[in-house]
């Protein structure tokens, strides 16, 4: 077995891969791993500094807190339960088998008091730390972890194009290109989880010009095969994407520049007539302020001022993003399909003076609600062995399990081919209510056959269709006008800890910001035994089971439909 590998000073960590435990059990030994991956270099943005992604997503509080889990998760029993309170390990309880070995519970600060000026004192204070969503729950595995659900969200885009006619030159029938071909797409933000988009794109065929204001990010997507280039010449980057676009080819562009100024500059040229964008949209940081780069400050400058000047440097960043996004509401006025990707943009740009912020809509309610209505959503796996061999063999596995999803086939074979490995080998593809549950009893049995060389987690991205209330996201303009009610992912984390989770998370803030969103994770673990194989099962159905229910009691006949279908029993309707 390669060890865990981490020293003073900068400290990298690396989780170890093999079959060797250095912890009780493989149930405590996978979270060990799990927060150990999400620190490795090859992993978070700023391991150094704590920081998975997303600007300030962190994995644990301080150094001395990552100590204290490690050593702890070495020593559990089988049952026994750590408590880790914003990134800090407070307590081991005595439980059973069947309760979950971690609960974290990051960022979560009474309603008055969710602000971003209140958790930036407790911040500073060592009281709290940002969770983000995968960061926190120690199951982010790069940036592949949101690249299928954006793939999903741009095939959707393309469709919807080409049903309203404004698809440019549609393929002929019988085509096998993708939905985006034919089209460019401009957008922004090129971090962990922004650096998902221009794969996306591209692996439906479209042409990508991304924008980021830190050549650095752009560098290393281009170096995983995210990017496919990147460009300091803004005349050179339109010229390429613009002849991919021409020749139906799917290719990515990233420029250095900052979306506030960059995008204006591409909307005069687009109303000239000097270049044409079909799809805009964004994904920068926007959700933190401080973590979005306003005009006229450099990169070198950034942290610098944020530091300095929390408040001024907000208000400057809110009044670049509503440059940014009125430039964005003028491509939707000339005609381009406008969306926000998830990132608290629009509220920030009216809260920085621009009226019409909300003018476009986000992207759950504009594409993804109705596989939210199945329960579908992210499904990722991980291999413990840290063997690629063992992803080969569960993709191979999952095709063998849904012969008939030929969607989900094309996606597996271009992950294959395309996505480069973060940390441990990793997987995500969306499965619904009772395909889940399918696919973790497949994998466990993978394990105790010995097809695969170790144990395999199983967990979720808390981006879901049951997990989450964020009104400017997953439940923006929900049927019914629940969309702020936060019942639904505190009952997700409960159903999950009730049903044989091996831990599971309840955030708050996730990719939109402090006071904006509430929303749970769960992670499992596939060993091989029959103890596994009864858990997953329940799990893995009451998880996306709550997606059902929650578009049920919205009112979407779709969710009715599903229930019916699948036998999901709801009271109220008996």
């Amino acid at each position: 077995m390669a060890p865990a590998d981490f020293t003073t000073g900068a400290r990298p960590v690396k989780a170890a891969r093999g079959t060797e435990l250095t912890a009780k059990s493989w149930q405590t030994e996978a979270p060990l791993r799990m927060l150990m991956n999400n620190l490795d270099p090859e992993v978070a943005e700023r391991p150094d500094d704590l920081v998975v992604y997303g600007g300030t997503g962190r994995a644990v509080r301080s150094w001395a807190a990552f100590d204290a889990i490690t050593r702890t998760l070495e020593t559990m029993e089988k049952d026994e339960t750590l408590l880790v309170q914003s990134g800090k390990p407070v307590g081991v309880f005595r439980t059973h088998e069947w309760a979950p070995r971690v609960l974290l519970a990051n960022s979560n600060l009474v309603g008055d008091w969710a602000t971003w000026p209140e958790f930036r004192r407790l911040e500073a204070e060592g009281l709290m730390m940002y969770g983000q969503m995968t960061a926190g729950s120690w199951i982010y595995i790069g940036t592949q972890g949101i690249l299928q659900g954006t793939y999903e969200t741009f095939a959707a885009v393309g469709n919807k194009l080409a049903a309203e006619g404004r698809h440019p030159a549609p393929a002929a029938e019988g085509s096998t290109e993708g939905p985006l071909a034919g089209t460019l797409t401009l957008t922004g933000g090129c971090g962990g989880m922004g650096g998902a988009q221009p794969l996306a794109v591209t692996l439906n065929d479209g042409a990508c010009l991304i924008v980021d204001v830190d050549e650095t990010r752009l560098r290393r997507r281009a170096g995983k095969r995210y990017l496919d280039e990147v460009e300091t010449d803004l005349d050179a980057a339109i010229k390429k994407v613009q002849a991919a676009k021409d020749e139906r080819r799917g290719w990515s562009v990233g420029y250095v520049g900052n979306a506030a100024e960059v995008f204006p500059e591409l909307l005069r040229r687009h109303k000239a007539g000097e270049v044409t964008f079909d799809v805009v949209t964004d994904q920068t940081s926007a959700h933190d302020p401080l973590s979005y780069l306003p005009e006229g400050i450099t990169v070198a400058e950034w942290h610098v001022e944020a530091a300095a000047d929390p408040e001024g440097f907000t208000k400057k960043a809110q009044a670049s993003m509503a440059r940014q996004v009125q430039a964005m509401v003028e491509f939707q006025d000339a005609g381009a399909e406008v969306f926000d990707y998830g990132n608290s943009i629009r509220d920030e740009a009216r809260t920085g003076g621009y009226e019409r912020a909300f003018e476009f809509p986000g992207f759950v309610p504009a594409y993804i609600r109705p596989l939210f209505c199945e329960g579908l959503g992210p499904f990722r796996w991980v291999a413990l062995s840290g063997d690629p061999e063992d992803i080969a063999v569960t993709d191979k596995a999952i095709k063998e399990l849904f012969p008939e999803n030929k969607h989900l086939h094309k996606w597996l074979d271009a992950a294959a081919e395309r996505v480069e490995f973060e940390g441990l080998p990793a997987r995500i593809c969306w499965l619904g209510y009772g395909e889940r549950a399918k696919a973790g009893l497949l994998f466990n049995q993978l394990v105790k056959e010995g097809k695969v060389k170790a144990p395999i987690v199983i967990g979720r991205d808390h981006l879901d269709s049951g997990s989450v209330a964020s009104p400017y996201r997953e439940t923006e303009s929900m049927a019914d006008g629940s969309d702020a009610v936060a019942d639904w992912p505190l009952l997700n984390a409960l159903i999950n800890t009730s049903s044989g989770a091996t831990w599971v998370s309840i955030h708050h803030g996730g990719g939109v910001g402090i006071g904006r969103s509430l929303h749970a994770g769960q992670v499992s673990v596939a060993d091989g035994t029959d103890l596994a194989a009864e858990k997953l099962e329940r799990l893995l159905t009451n998880d996306p089971g709550m997606g059902v229910i929650r578009h049920v009691d919205a009112g979407y006949d779709r969710a009715v439909e599903v229930a019916n279908e699948r036998g999901v029993r709801i009271p109220m309707n008996e």
